[in-house]
Order: C-alpha cells, then structure tokens, then sequence
C-alpha cells in the first residue's frame, strides 16, 4: 500500500511550514497515524513528532447535459498534517 499520495503545497501550508514546521500530505485513506509516521520518516529521512488527519467525504455535483442531469460524486480523500522536531525541514522542489 502505497501511504502517501502527494504533498499539499499551498499557500496555506507553505506559510505553516514557514512559521510552525508543519506539512501537508493526502495519504491513503486506509493509512492510520503510525504507518502515516513511519512513511514520512523512511522517505524524507526527519523526525516526526505528530500527526493530525483528516477525512473528506467526497461531494456529490450536478451538471446539465443535453440528455438531462448528470449526477455524480468526487472521491473521499484523506490528508495528514505533520509536525517536525525543531529545526528539520522537508524541501519539495530539490527532486525535480
């Protein structure tokens, strides 16, 4: 199971990575609090000191077609917010 998905880069969680050393992850929605902490630790080599989730069910959208009313569903996702131990920091834009 692959746990995280992509990181959140925001101007929001870029200003909290700035001032409060936390980052923004949408990770797997099966994925619980220690293998969330485990997967940021093994990939970015930090130390992490906790972590918050949050759920997000999918919205349901209503769009006119020409055959009528078209209704469906965005899929559920689930993010994670990190905090690290002072003075560690994850960098996004040195693997490209």
């Amino acid at each position: 199971m692959e746990i995280l998905i992509k990181p959140i880069i925001t101007e929001k969680m870029t200003s909290q990575a700035e001032k409060l050393n936390r980052y923004g992850f949408v990770v797997d929605k099966r994925a619980n609090k220690v293998q969330i902490k485990q997967a940021v630790e093994a990939m970015y080599g930090v130390t992490v000191t906790s972590v918050n989730t949050q759920q997000y069910v999918g919205k349901v959208k209503t769009r006119n077609t020409t055959r009528g009313l078209a209704v469906g569903r965005v899929n559920r996702s689930k993010k994670a917010v990190i905090t690290l131990k002072a003075g560690e920091v994850i960098d996004f834009y040195s693997n490209i």
